[in-house]
């Protein structure tokens, strides 16, 4: 068979099979319809979500972002010059960075940055004495995906039970952080030296001075072990 003859037989299949294709789809044109036009619009809605969320994203982490810069605005000093942003005091700047961190908490629900607003409230709001809130805040915190929030949030919980007298509860999530569940945001060794000065806050030296101890030697070169090396001398 000469290469003439194979190309015409080619073409004549490919016709027949276009022909066929074309037959089919003009015979069964309700039915294609019925499952393709499903199809396009659920992709159209998938892109639209997508596109929706990542703009409802970009928007929170830049209001997340403003309302940081005003929690970590300077303070304003006696006596030196004006400064741009400066807050006459810690109560004023926490009383203003807790009003845009609730908005974010309003505006973007289920969105990773309000975790972060909660934070953030948690802590304002225990500065300006709204323990309650503070705690309502901090506790919606601890549940967060991101681990470093979840932890940061839990210490910051702790610290505000021991503040307010609930000791039990703090050393509860003291040993919680320091039972090998540590982040990189609140390591292991933060939540066990903060643990050992509520011990020893609470007259119970000798159990201070064991994790002093403890972290002193497990932590010989890090920042941890040092502390832990300086707090130890006065318990001798």
């Amino acid at each position: 068979m000469d290469s003439e003859t194979r190309h015409a037989l080619k073409q004549d299949k490919f016709v027949q099979a276009t022909q066929g294709s074309v037959s089919w789809l003009a015979e069964n044109r309700s039915t294609v319809l019925r499952y393709s036009i499903p199809t396009v619009v659920l992709i159209a809605l998938v892109i639209v979500a997508a596109v929706v969320y990542q703009q409802r994203t970009s928007a929170a982490e830049t209001a997340l972002g403003q309302a940081m810069d005003v929690y970590s605005a300077p303070l304003a000093q006696p006596g030196a010059p004006p400064e741009t942003g400066a807050y006459a005091s810690a109560a004023e700047r926490a009383k203003a960075a807790n009003k845009m961190f609730q908005q974010i908490v309003d505006q973007y629900k289920m969105l990773p940055q309000t975790t972060k607003a909660h934070y953030f409230l948690g802590l304002t709001d225990e500065e300006l004495g709204n323990n309650a809130a503070a705690e309502s805040e901090l506790k919606q915190a601890t549940e967060a995906w991101n681990g470093n929030v979840a932890s940061l949030a839990k210490y910051a919980l702790a610290g505000l039970y021991h503040q307010t007298g609930r000791d039990a509860e703090a050393i509860t999530i003291y040993q919680e952080l320091g039972n090998g569940t540590g982040t990189t945001a609140v390591p292991t060794f933060n939540a066990e030296l903060a643990l050992a000065d509520l011990y020893n806050s609470e007259g119970k030296k000798d159990q201070a001075k064991a994790l002093w101890a403890k972290v002193k030697d497990a932590d010989k070169d890090g920042a941890a072990g040092a502390i832990a090396a300086q707090r130890l001398p006065a318990q001798n």
